[in-house]
């Protein structure tokens, strides 16, 4: 189920530029993926699966979200991450790794030019990192 919340945030994205979602993954195949890979998804980013596993938003320059049924796929070893306490969840058109924690709901973008997680990008739960978006991308007011 899509909250309202995230219903809000899709509608705001799709008033910005062109999106590619890709249809959402459901909580059976999230589960079995969580259980294959013995990771858990936080909880509001597992609600973004559900509404779409995988996509790019803000064409042409802007993110990518990797899904856990369409490719990419996640991959939970992917060596492009601080340490083994994240997955890269999806990147930048910068390149950089948006990256969960195995842990909790924090989401983060991995600075490869500064070899660390920058302290203004750190996110509470990846519906905070949504709504920052415009900033992220420059294209706040």
């Amino acid at each position: 189920m899509v909250s309202e919340e995230l219903k809000n945030i899709v509608e705001c994205f799709n008033q910005e530029g062109e999106m590619n979602f890709f249809a959402g993954a459901t909580e059976e195949q999230i589960a079995l993926f969580e259980k294959e890979y013995e990771v858990t998804f936080p909880l509001k980013f597992k609600e973004w699966l559900c509404f779409s596993d995988g996509g790019e938003c803000f064409l042409p320059a802007g993110v990518q979200f990797y899904g856990v049924v369409h490719k990419p796929v996640i991959d939970v070893k992917d060596n492009d991450r601080l340490d083994d306490n994240y997955i890269v969840i999806g990147r930048l058109a910068s390149g950089d790794p948006i990256l969960c924690g195995r842990e909790g709901e924090q989401i983060s973008i991995y600075n490869h030019e500064a070899g660390r997680i920058e302290s203004d990008e750190i996110y509470a739960d990846f519906f905070s990192f949504l709504n920052d978006l415009y900033e992220l991308l420059g294209m706040g007011d």
